[in-house]
């Protein structure tokens, strides 16, 4: 459903409201208050999304697959400010099946803002993993060390720590090689 569609019946929630507010209906009133702020969320919270994300932290991805495959149009069906994050989620859920695939998401999303640091550091933090795989040692550091200046609350840095022990065991193993 798009944003406007939301936005219409929002309103009418909301004159409905004040409508039994003022025929002294209060308990019914309270209610509508409360339909009403929850069909206002819809509107900068995609539902869709949030049961998604709910089903990405617990790590069951085919349902979060399925409720992502549900905003068809994501333009029409999100608020600018959540075109980035979908990208992102977009990017999680291929990485876990072909992570070089998953690349393009994670730019996007990058490209398209993310207002939150740790999912800047999240996002910037996998492209170095996908540079690592391609063993591009300078693009992963430059990742790196974004992804590190982008988490200000510490919330990655025992995976980039790891990430960075990691590029040193890649150093170790190519000298090996030679």
């Amino acid at each position: 459903m798009s944003n406007i569609v939301r936005i219409i019946i929002s309103s009418l929630l909301l004159i409905g409201t004040i409508a039994l507010f003022v025929l002294g209906q209060w308990g019914w009133g309270i209610l509508g208050v409360f339909i009403t702020i929850l069909a206002f969320v819809t509107v900068f919270f995609n539902e869709n999304m949030l049961i998604a994300q709910f089903y990405l932290r617990k790590e069951n991805m085919a349902k979060a697959n399925q409720w992502l495959n549900r905003i068809t149009r994501y333009e029409k069906q999100l608020i600018r400010a959540q075109h980035g994050y979908y990208h992102l989620l977009l990017g999680l859920m291929e990485s876990q099946k072909s992570p070089m695939q998953s690349e393009k998401y994670f730019k996007k999303a990058l490209a398209l803002g993310l207002h939150m640091g740790h999912n800047v550091a999240l996002a910037k933090l996998s492209l170095a993993g996908i540079a690592m795989a391609k063993r591009n040692k300078r693009e992963a550091t430059k990742y790196l060390q974004e992804a590190k200046r982008a988490d200000k609350n510490k919330l990655l840095a025992d995976q980039i720590k790891m990430m960075k022990e990691q590029m040193g065991m890649m150093d170790r193993q190519q000298i090996r090689y030679r």
